[in-house]
């Protein structure tokens, strides 16, 4: 009992003199005033952001919303982080158990037989047989947690579980915009289709009057045969594309959970609908709206809690053992109290020579925390680079659809009247042929400029953080 009492005493002086610890500081980063790329930089920022929307009422288009969802219930990349999410939890679990002291019951019955002309000698009338039973509570080695090591490492833990949480939203993050760029894509190739074959069957009528021109004398067969190439151009375009369509449909099935199958369509490419405006809010809000940048927070505040672990590792470690319980020769006289057992042993541990482990320990936790703080600038810078990206190309690519469209209205009128010229006999047939091949590179052109436009949105909606709620 003397020792357990100075044993104590040690604990409670150990707390009075343990040295103060600096909370876990997270470096504060210079954040830009506004983000370079929105339309007017001199304009009062709005705290509201399109991150903000629900990705539902961003994504209007019902089938879209329905692969989303089978998305986020059956994407192997979504399963995977719940699993890392349950892993990191049950870590968490079993780090905190060592704070607590660990008690276990037991019990045993042994019966021995000697032999009366063995080195003992049993006279008669004693038995040769023994019967020993004991019931025990064991407290298997407890480390008081004097200098606040174990907290500490339950502490990183815990960070850890709530990294593990924020990845799996930047993992949702992910899901949702690559889902929905995925959908444009094939609606951008719909598109293509849809043109290719409507230009073939204009096409074909072109040389189905061509060649009954030639057949009465007023056309050539050069003008067939230059029609014919326009045909077979876009007969072979048609392939193409459908190959790419079943390959987006099948990556797209595959990402939504699915074995690869035709994907059910909803609005057409120029039907999409995306928000009128996109407000990008405060740029300071960006780092605490993003998921990735609060998994490296915190995975930095669990590098600098281990750092502590390994520092403390210094200080002397104060453990208990003992059992109590009942032992006796006996089993009927098992539990009296003069056959009560018990054993304390309490133990302090310092470390005196290691080699330098405990100090290399520490340069190896110290380098650890500098690899998360660079990952984690990194990240940051990161992610207003990409804000900004997307603010240019949303504005820029606004832009050039709208030029694009002109275009496509003046070839379209110009492939009209080209081909009255010709049927007029005003012209030949090769400026009305170029004029259409023209118009239909211009089409397929502008197919594209308006996929890039839905995915500029998706892009930024991403970039913002959005798509986690």
């Amino acid at each position: 009992m003397k020792r357990a009492i100075i044993i104590l005493l040690i604990a409670s002086l150990s707390q009075t003199i343990a040295p103060a610890q600096k909370k876990d500081q997270i470096p504060k980063v210079q954040t830009p005033p506004v983000y370079r790329g929105v339309a007017d930089p001199n304009a009062p920022q709005d705290a509201q952001s399109l991150a903000d929307a629900k990705w539902f009422d961003v994504f209007k288009d019902e089938q879209l919303q329905k692969l989303i969802h089978e998305a986020l219930l059956h994407n192997y990349d979504l399963r995977e982080a719940v699993a890392r999410i349950d892993l990191a939890r049950a870590n968490l679990g079993l780090t905190r158990s060592e704070q607590f002291p660990q008690i276990y019951g037991s019990a045993d019955v042994t019966t021995l037989g000697r032999s009366r002309d063995g080195q003992l000698t049993i006279p008669e009338p004693v038995s040769k047989g023994r019967t020993f039973g004991s019931v025990l509570l064991n407290l298997f080695t407890f480390e008081l947690d004097t200098w606040g090591r174990l907290r500490k490492q339950t502490q990183a833990a815990r960070a850890d579980l709530l990294a593990s949480e924020e990845a799996r939203k930047a993992v949702l993050t992910t899901i949702v915009s690559v889902v929905a760029a995925s959908y444009f894509n094939l609606r951008e190739l719909d598109f293509e289709l849809e043109i290719a074959r409507r230009t073939l069957t204009s096409r074909r009528e072109s040389l189905r009057i061509i060649a009954l021109r030639q057949e009465r004398g007023v056309a050539t067969l050069l003008e067939v045969r230059q029609a014919e190439e326009l045909v077979y151009n876009a007969t072979e375009t048609i392939p193409a594309l459908e190959r790419s369509i079943e390959q987006q449909e099948n990556f797209l099935s595959v990402l939504v959970g699915k074995n690869p199958e035709p994907i059910t369509r909803g609005f057409a490419l120029t039907e999409e609908q995306m928000p009128a405006s996109v407000p990008t809010g405060l740029p300071s809000d960006l780092l605490t709206r993003r998921p990735d940048i609060r998994a490296r927070e915190q995975g930095l505040l669990g590098a600098g809690a281990r750092i502590e672990v390994a520092r403390k590792a210094y200080l002397p470690q104060i453990s208990l053992t003992g059992f109590l319980g009942f032992e006796s020769a006996s089993l009927s006289d098992l539990f009296k109290p003069s056959r009560g057992v018990w054993e304390f042993v309490p133990q302090v541990t310092q470390p005196i020579f290691t080699g330098g482990r405990l100090k290399t320990n520490v340069r190896f936790t110290q380098a650890q925390r500098d690899l998360f703080l660079v990952d984690y600038e990194r990240t940051i810078k990161k992610a207003f680079r990409e804000v900004s990206d997307s603010l240019i190309a949303y504005r820029k690519v606004k832009e050039v659809r709208g030029q694009r469209e002109l275009l496509v209205a003046t070839l379209r009128d110009r492939s009209r009247l080209a081909y009255l010229r010709y049927t007029g006999g005003v012209s030949n047939l090769l400026e009305a042929l170029d004029a259409d091949r023209e118009l239909f590179d211009a089409e397929l052109s502008l197919a594209q400029v308006r996929r890039d436009e839905l995915l500029t949105v998706v892009q930024l909606y991403k970039s913002l953080g959005g798509g986690w709620q």
